[in-house]
């Protein structure tokens, strides 16, 4: 039973961010309901990993009957998702001022792009251009090369969804605490800029170049890196500290001058040459048995279809086939609350009834679910 059991939160369905973080609350045992809006259903949805653990209703929230049962919802839940554009909720009569009147102690999470407020609050975006704004995008890349998106790990999921989930835990502990709510502006151009700070720290000490591919941990530095192998594969190398970098002299038996000379910036490019010449000696599988399980600070570049299948995930059950599907494991793991796989994804409307019965709301009119 995860942490988050007896916890009730309301989702307005949407894309990307908002509703990572709804799995992320799901994984750890939150209820969650979310509310689809009518229209086509997609069947693939069934596949979406991000929407597991959830039950739908499907309202029409322009209606006032939708709207009514909405409220309902919020009046007997601990958290809502919404992830509109700012206004849109205040616009259907669902915005923070007419939850709380319902429920004062809702945590009322909202998830944008640009946040509630700011000059670009109402443009259009997706995770490149709010990752952009922060200085992230630019110093992601090799020098003298375009900078290279990294996927939308950073933006949607990263300063996204896990800092909307991390607002929303906030939020419900202030809330048990004093019993009153709060609305929480969790912008992915903001979040994005708070897992910025260590190179913004880095850079204050002068351990920092604004410079593309010239730092220790953006690919610059021979002692940080990827390297191709015979076989056309790729290992990833780290001995930053020193201990860890004697292990690299040692076993392929390097000049000696490079414990003095690995922190000079000057040397950086002809050694990352030399370790490319001898990376490339030998096959990924070979590298691996030198390396792997030691403290050089080693691991084979594991493509999506063989990180499932390496060893240590394996014997951690980091991933799991559910439904046909093959997916993550709610992460992290607790000792005594441990949260188990939800519930497969639901399509639009799927154990909404169920699921409105147990909140003690028995709608009628246009939104009525079969069998409610």
């Amino acid at each position: 039973m995860g942490p988050l059991h007896g916890i009730r939160i309301i989702e307005f369905a949407g894309i990307g961010p908002g509703p990572f973080a709804g799995m992320m609350l799901a994984d750890m045992g939150a209820e969650i309901l979310r509310i689809d809006r009518p229209g086509p259903v997609d069947s693939t949805t069934a596949a979406d990993v991000l929407s597991r653990g959830r039950r739908s209703v499907v309202l029409d929230l322009k209606s006032p009957e939708g709207r009514e049962t909405a409220l309902a919802l919020v009046a007997k839940a601990d958290a809502l998702i919404e992830g509109f554009r700012p206004g849109v909720m205040e616009r259907l009569g669902l915005g923070p001022l007419d939850c709380h009147a319902r429920n004062p102690a809702l945590v009322y999470g909202r998830m944008t792009g640009w946040g509630q407020t700011g000059p670009l609050a109402q443009a259009a975006g997706h995770d490149i251009n709010y990752i952009a704004i922060t200085g992230a995008l630019w110093a992601m890349g090799e020098a003298g090369r375009d900078p290279v998106p990294p996927l939308n790990l950073l933006g949607d999921f990263g300063g996204g969804g896990m800092m909307l989930a991390y607002g929303i835990a906030c939020g419900l502990l202030r809330a048990r605490t004093t019993g009153k709510g709060d609305v929480i502006d969790a912008a992915i151009s903001d979040g994005t800029a708070a897992l910025m700070g260590f190179i913004h720290g880095q850079r204050a000490r002068g351990r920092w170049q604004v410079q593309r591919g010239a730092n220790r941990l953006d690919g610059a530095a021979p002692h940080y890196g990827v390297y191709r192998c015979a076989c056309g594969g790729w290992v990833s190398i780290a001995p930053l500290e020193p201990q860890f970098f004697e292990i690299l002299i040692q076993t392929l038996h390097l000049p000696d001058d490079w414990r003095k000379g690995r922190d000079d910036r000057a040397n950086w490019p002809a050694y990352r040459a030399e370790l490319e010449a001898i990376f490339v000696s030998k096959s990924r599988a070979a590298w691996c048995e030198i390396f792997e399980g030691g403290d050089l600070c080693f691991a084979p570049v594991l493509d999506l279809d063989e990180a499932p299948d390496h060893p240590h995930n394996r014997a951690r059950g980091v991933y799991v086939t559910a439904n046909g599907v093959l997916q993550p494991n709610p992460a992290p793991r607790f000792r005594d609350a441990n949260p188990e796989l939800p519930a497969p994804p639901p399509l639009p409307g799927e154990g909404g009834a169920q699921a409105l019965a147990e909140w003690g709301i028995h709608p009628r009119g246009p939104d009525t679910p079969p069998g409610a």
